[in-house]
């Protein structure tokens, strides 16, 4: 249950985030479309190609395209469903993505048994994968590498769920929202890590 819960949040954040990108850079109803379902679904082909899961089992997940067709499609028609984001430059749905999809990618490679190392990286992949995409094909430099702490976040679910520490329904609600709770934190208060200039 917690899986499907966290399946259908991170699809929906990531899928308005990747709408709101693309009303920003102008793009018709097909762009829009397009970097949406890349921003919504792409960390989950990365992580699967990572972990050794045939990607296409992306196709398996049609109720998920459907929610995500949807809830693009009525971002499109009513715009101001987007535009109360918290933080410019759809920060706000892309930390509730970032939550949701690292926990459940090091829930994905722990439940197969992977090593924590397996679990650090589909944290990373999956919470980030499809942000990545997203911002390059818009043109943008991506999220992931802006001064503020972002991927380090994954940091936590992997680890955490990786050790078999939290991995109860409770215990990972918990964890999504410590990732973006810290995720909005680090942009709000500018919070980064160190640096070294050559």
């Amino acid at each position: 249950m917690v899986w499907e819960v966290l399946n259908v949040i991170g699809t929906i954040a990531f899928a308005l985030s990747g709408v709101l990108v693309a009303m920003e850079e102008r793009y018709d109803l097909m762009g829009v479309y397009i970097l949406g379902f890349i921003t919504a679904f792409g960390g989950g082909a990365v992580r699967n190609l990572l972990i050794g899961v045939p990607v296409s089992e992306l196709w398996e997940q049609g109720t998920l395209f459907t929610v995500a067709f949807v809830v693009m499609t009525l971002a499109f028609v009513f715009p101001r469903i987007v535009r109360w984001t918290l933080l410019r430059r759809g920060v706000f749905f892309d930390a509730i993505g970032l939550g949701a999809f690292s926990v459940q990618g090091a829930l994905y490679a722990y439940s197969m048994g992977h090593p924590l190392s397996a679990c650090i990286a589909a944290a990373a992949l999956t919470g980030t994968g499809g942000g990545m995409i997203r911002d390059m094909l818009a043109g943008r430099k991506p999220l992931f590498l802006q001064k503020e702490i972002y991927i380090a976040w994954t940091l936590i679910p992997g680890i955490t769920v990786g050790l078999g520490w939290l991995t109860g329904p409770i215990e990972v609600l918990f964890i999504v929202a410590a990732v973006v709770s810290l995720r909005l934190c680090s942009v709000y208060y500018k919070w980064k890590l160190p640096n070294r200039a050559v």
